[in-house]
């Protein structure tokens, strides 16, 4: 009985991280961006991005068990961006870093990062 009860508490813990796994950015000009992890759904994640973003961002990226980074020129943080989602954070700093200087960045630098329950 008690291997079962150990069982179901943990298939539960499993669940609940799992359904609570997906997140999004919203980016924007001049650096701005919104971001929300952790959410039940995508479509949920995006819309709290949205809201969170100070101004027009028409782009947009999800994630579910996953990180995503945001980097921006502060030489011009109206100029290049870069950003990446990916399974570790690390990657995902490294990757949008590596993107706003393929972009014409000169000092590119981490504007914003999040991982959802399981990057």
């Amino acid at each position: 009985m008690t291997i079962f009860l150990l069982t179901l508490a943990l298939a539960a813990t499993r669940f609940a991280t799992e359904a609570w796994a997906a997140g999004a950015f919203a980016i924007g000009k001049c650096g701005v961006y919104g971001q929300a992890f952790d959410y039940a759904g995508e479509a949920d994640a995006l819309a709290a991005a949205r809201r969170q973003c100070k101004g027009d961002c028409p782009t947009t990226v999800t994630m579910k068990r996953a990180c995503a980074a945001l980097a921006v020129d502060m030489a011009n943080p109206c100029g290049a961006h870069g950003y990446a989602v990916k399974p570790r954070i690390s990657s995902s700093l490294n990757a949008a870093t590596r993107k706003c200087y393929e972009f014409g960045g000169k000092e590119c630098v981490i504007r914003a990062w999040a991982c959802d329950a399981k990057g």
